[in-house]
């Protein structure tokens, strides 16, 4: 039992390391990380209240 566990610790370790070596080399190999922009605009109407 204590093989598989340090077998399943060792496998998150190496694929946390993999996952950021991906993120320093992916833009070299054409991964695009950056989110969209767009510029949205949504009308709102404000309400005047009581004040309760």
């Amino acid at each position: 039992m204590g093989k598989l566990i340090l077998f399943l610790v060792i496998l998150v370790v190496l694929a946390g390391l993999g996952l950021v070596a991906y993120a320093y080399v992916g833009p070299i190999l054409g991964a695009d990380f950056s989110a969209p922009q767009q510029e949205i605009r949504v009308p709102v109407t404000l309400t005047p209240t009581d004040g309760n």
